[in-house]
């Protein structure tokens, strides 16, 4: 037998021979949530979308990925760029592109400087690990991105959760554990509520207490010039840190952290994913350099995305779902179980309008959710498309009995 494919069997083989633990774990998904649960049917399984369809599964909020004068930048940058080199960012020298970027990120937010990381969840994890450590509480909004959870148990530290956007709960659990580090979004990724950022900076204060916002889904959208919740409230020399994903109104692919020079050396030499993760490369640095650019200047769209979410959230409203967990872009139909979440998403599909379904773990169990994720190019037709699809599927998926739905009622009547 040849040599190649003998090698090629054995490894197909030995991949198909996995060890008990993992394959327990590979049938709770397959088998008790895939096959059982959702009929077979994957939650995340698309079909190809029509050409007429609105595609609202999406972040970049400003529609920046297909502006020319951001692609002629990254080609110019590719075209010209000879002998780059690939290392590790903390080998960069003073003075770099990456270093210059840096700083006028910096300047944007308001802040002494900056570091870019390969991702937002670089910049969680790896700021979270170099806060906090063993003994150390972190407190988390239930709803806090994944990254910030991944970055306390990276750092050994200790979780303590708090109920989302609950001020009182936190206060409580920062009288019975003490000093450490406060952790939320800006605005919340599944439902497009916004952290109460004036009242964390008072607890933090007085609990003396680190805060951490994550902007990444405030970036570019709020606040002036695109400078995010905490540059609008000002409250730029109270928060400590900043952090973002660059992957949504920049649309790009990298993280940011907001810091001091003093505290960028530090990072530098202690984070695990800074010292082994690769520096981003001439033309990555290139897009953002034009990203930044255009989107100080984008008032107009900003206003534009304003405008879209509160004419959708207002017409679901009046349709009766319960979209008032949330203000912003990102709105949320939360059906509940994942079978009744996954025939929403189809239903909705079938209507032409494609959203993202979002179940545990990225929410609780039963409070699995189809995510509209609106930007500021969809057309009045589209937005009435949008409208229109929810008012056609409510009917058939009982949209009365359903646990937000069941909710909303009971806040009507407090």
């Amino acid at each position: 037998m040849n040599n190649a494919i003998l090698s090629s069997n054995v490894a197909v083989a030995a991949e198909r021979r996995l060890p008990d633990f993992v394959e327990r774990r590979m049938d709770l998904h397959h088998v008790t949530r895939i096959e059982q649960l959702l009929g077979g049917e994957h939650p995340h399984a698309w079909q190809p979308t029509p050409a007429d369809a609105v595609y609202l599964a999406g972040n970049d909020y400003l529609c920046l990925a297909d502006e020319p004068s951001l692609r002629y930048a990254q080609l110019a940058a590719l075209v010209q760029t000879q002998g780059e080199l690939l290392m590790s960012a903390v080998y960069l020298q003073q003075g770099s592109a990456q270093h210059r970027l840096e700083q006028r990120l910096a300047q944007w937010l308001g802040t002494e400087d900056c570091i870019l990381t390969q991702s937002g969840w670089a910049a969680n994890v790896g700021l979270v690990q170099t806060l906090a450590e063993p003994g150390i509480p972190v407190y988390l909004d239930m709803q806090a991105h994944a990254s910030l959870w991944e970055g306390v148990q990276s750092a050994g530290a200790q979780p303590v959760p708090f109920l989302h956007n609950d001020l009182g709960h936190l206060e409580r659990q920062l009288v019975r554990h003490g000093r450490g580090l406060i952790a939320v979004d800006a605005l919340y990724s599944t439902n497009g509520s916004v952290a109460p950022l004036a009242q964390l900076v008072e607890l933090a204060e007085r609990s003396h207490s680190m805060l951490i916002v994550d902007e990444s889904h405030s970036l570019g959208t709020h606040g002036p010039q695109g400078a995010g919740l905490v540059a609008a409230l000002g409250l730029s020399e109270r928060v400590h840190f900043r952090t973002a994903s660059l992957a949504k109104a920049l649309a790009g692919r990298a993280g940011l952290i907001s810091c001091s020079q003093r505290f960028k050396g530090y990072f530098l030499s202690e984070s695990r994913p800074a010292i082994f993760s690769s520096c981003l490369l001439r033309h990555e640095l290139a897009w953002f350099d034009a990203a930044l650019d255009f989107i100080r200047l984008a008032e107009q769209r900003r206003a534009t995305l304003q405008q879209h979410a509160g004419h959708v959230r207002t017409a679901l409203a009046e349709l009766g779902f319960n979209v008032s967990d949330g203000t912003e872009q990102i709105i949320a139909l939360e059906a509940g179980p994942e079978p009744q979440t996954l025939a929403l998403r189809k239903a909705l599909e079938k209507q032409g309008v494609y959203g993202a379904m979002f179940c545990a773990p990225a929410t609780a169990k039963n409070r699995s959710l189809v995510r509209l994720t609106l930007n500021s190019g969809l057309t009045a037709a589209q937005l009435e498309q949008i409208i229109a699809a929810c008012a056609a599927v409510r009917e058939e998926l009982d949209w009365q009995n359903w646990s937000s739905t069941r909710r909303l009622r009971k806040l009507a009547l407090v």
